[in-house]
Order: C-alpha cells, then sequence, then structure tokens
C-alpha cells in the first residue's frame, strides 16, 4: 500500500489550475476576436488598405444619406412664378 503514495504525491504537481471564470471568459472573447479576425482578412495581403477603403465608403455612403434627407438633393417642392 505504501508503494501507491509516491504516484500520487508527484501527480499534484501536474495539475493545472483553471483561472476565475471572468479571466476565463475575457481570454475566450479574445481569442474568438482573433480567430475572427484572421478569416476575414485570410487571402488579403494588405488589410489596412481594405479598412480604410470600408471607412471610406461609408463615409461616402453617410454623406449621400445626409443630403438626401435634408433635401439638397433637389427632391423637395419647387416654386413657380408666372
Amino acid at each position: 500500500m505504501g508503494m501507491c503514495l509516491p504516484c500520487l504525491g508527484g501527480a499534484a504537481d501536474d495539475v493545472v489550475v483553471t483561472p476565475d471564470p471572468d479571466t476565463r471568459r475575457r481570454q475566450l472573447a479574445e481569442a474568438a476576436e482573433k480567430r475572427q479576425k484572421e478569416t476575414t482578412y485570410r487571402g488579403v495581403k494588405n488589410p489596412e488598405a481594405v479598412e480604410r477603403k470600408k471607412k471610406k465608403l461609408e463615409e461616402i455612403e453617410k454623406q449621400a444619406m445626409t443630403t438626401s434627407v435634408s433635401g439638397g438633393g433637389g427632391g423637395g417642392l419647387k416654386w413657380q412664378v408666372g
């Protein structure tokens, strides 16, 4: 019976301590963001250029929406004198 004790004593050193749930949740979220970023830019040589183009297109679209809502596009009522 005494022969089993040395085996069990060494096993305590091999135990991996799991982090608290908040730390674990943060690590999982970071890993998910990293995986998502890697899959998004798979095959893209310059991801920064792609991001700049996306932002530029969004700004142009936002300006177009702003001008069309404010009536600057000539879609409003016109006065006729005559």
